[in-house]
């Protein structure tokens, strides 16, 4: 009799543990939301899953994160720099010429159309991290990894008209995304406006806006071939990548061993993504596949407009740097000096 008592108190006991146990498991799990402002389709949300996924792995599970694309959690692109650092999401993409509004610096970091081949964008790139990492942190948001962009090429897609030089574009109504692009077009006296890339399609489709600046390679992701008759090549379009960020606080109360899972998957994102050599035939890929969608390639914009738009937005560079003050210009100084300039 005592020693059925014995095993029924072991038993219970055992059981006790191993429920606390469970309990404790199921606890150190945690499920996080990654706010990505990118279509789905686009090729870097597939990098992000790839992330998620390896983050899952190395931590044996303990951190599962859940990638919601498309702007789906209702958060602006532009106000990463004011809901991440409070954790209103656990993880964000974030992209620096997005954050002029809060971070004037770091929208004059890079500006498109400044570099011109693979090489620039390739001795430039080390120093724009070490100047996101420095600005970044100033806002306290933590970098966990980069998701480098391709070396896209910029067109103009345009609504009813075959357009194909900067004459021909000026008096109609450009749609841009950033603001260096309306000082640039506005200096070639062409009227632009920026318009988010969630409302271009529309925007077109009404004559809001007769045409639209967008990279090829992209142009399927937002159906721009269904609103475009015509495109046609203007300018190389190099970019900082995006950045994958968190706050500082968060990534601080992690373990050393989760902090190196998040780093090791984010160091595996810029590997896969930050090789250029492919870029040029995927643009030509991309412009077959808008073709067979509707849309008309013409002939390039010519060699002294592409010069004439260089020359423009190098010059709208160096005042932008100087109006947003700051660290700006010295941001501005030390990509210059990468690029041997």
């Amino acid at each position: 009799m005592e020693m059925f008592k014995v095993k029924n108190l072991t038993k219970f006991i055992l059981g006790g543990v191993s429920a606390s146990l469970l309990s404790m498991s199921v606890a150190q799990a945690q499920e996080w939301r990654f706010n990505n402002f990118l279509p789905e389709t686009r090729p870097e949300a597939r990098e992000l899953e790839q992330f998620a996924a390896d983050v899952k792995a190395k931590t044996n599970g303990e951190i599962d994160i859940k990638v919601f694309s498309g702007g789906s959690l209702g958060l602006k692109n532009t106000d990463v720099l004011r809901f991440l650092p409070r954790g209103a999401v656990d993880m964000s993409l974030a992209w620096a010429n997005y954050l002029g509004r809060d971070a004037e610096s770091l929208s004059t970091v890079m500006v498109q159309g400044t570099i011109g081949s693979v090489e620039e964008l390739n001795a430039a790139l080390p120093e724009v991290k070490k100047i996101y990492e420095e600005e970044f942190s100033d806002w306290d948001v933590a970098i966990t990894g980069y998701v480098a962009l391709p070396m896209l090429e910029a067109s103009i897609f345009c609504r009813e008209d075959p357009i194909n030089s900067l004459d021909d574009l000026r008096g109609k109504k450009l749609r841009v995304w950033a603001k260096d692009q309306v000082d640039t077009f506005g200096r070639l006296g062409i009227s632009a406006q920026i318009i988010p890339q969630e409302e271009m399609y529309v925007a077109m489709k009404t004559g809001v806006v007769d045409c639209a600046v967008y990279p090829a390679l992209y142009a399927h992701t937002v159906s721009l071939q269904e609103v475009s008759k015509y495109a046609a090549y203007l300018y190389p379009m190099a970019s900082g990548p995006y950045i994958l960020g968190m706050s500082q606080d968060k990534w601080d109360s992690l373990s050393k061993e989760h902090q190196q899972a998040l780093t090791e998957a984010g160091d595996a994102v810029w590997q896969r993504t930050n090789s250029y050599e492919d870029d040029h035939q995927k643009e030509l890929d991309a412009r077959a596949k808008l073709a067979e969608g509707g849309v008309t390639w013409l002939d390039d914009f010519s060699e002294k407009d592409r010069q004439e738009f260089t020359a423009a937005i190098t010059e709208v560079w160096g005042e932008l740097a100087k109006e947003a003050g700051g660290k700006a210009p010295e941001y501005r100084e030390r990509v210059l000096k990468a690029l041997g300039r």
